[in-house]
């Protein structure tokens, strides 16, 4: 049963910013950056941490996942560091997604040879 939440659950997200995506004349990249902040606002108000717990990968893969582990990140620096963790916590919890993104980014473009458009 879980597949099965984690799918529609996945696929709703998806469908809603695919409807954005077609009908509003949003750039990709601002969609991109307002499930971010959606997320980190869920997350923030401690909405969706029960909706990954429910759902699973569904909701756990999706941009609003990475706003809510920044949003997480921080909240747990800020109790262990105090007000410096307001600045260091988001980047403490979104560095091994970055830092896999750009590795293996790079090893894309090793084994594929990119070239530039002419």
């Amino acid at each position: 049963m879980g597949y099965l939440w984690a799918f529609l659950v996945g696929g709703a997200i998806c469908a809603i910013v695919q409807i954005f995506i077609d009908k509003t004349k949003l750039m990709p990249g601002r969609i991109m950056v307002g499930l971010v902040v959606i997320g980190a606002i869920l997350g923030a108000v401690g909405i969706y941490q029960p909706l990954i717990d429910f759902a699973g990968a569904g909701a756990g893969v999706p941009l609003l996942s990475f706003g809510n582990s920044l949003i997480k990140g921080v909240k747990e620096a800020v109790d262990s560091e105090g007000l410096l963790g307001l600045f260091t916590g988001g980047f403490k919890a979104g560095a091994v997604g970055c830092s896999a993104a750009l590795i293996w980014g790079y090893i894309a473009a090793l084994v594929f040879n990119p070239k530039m458009k002419q």
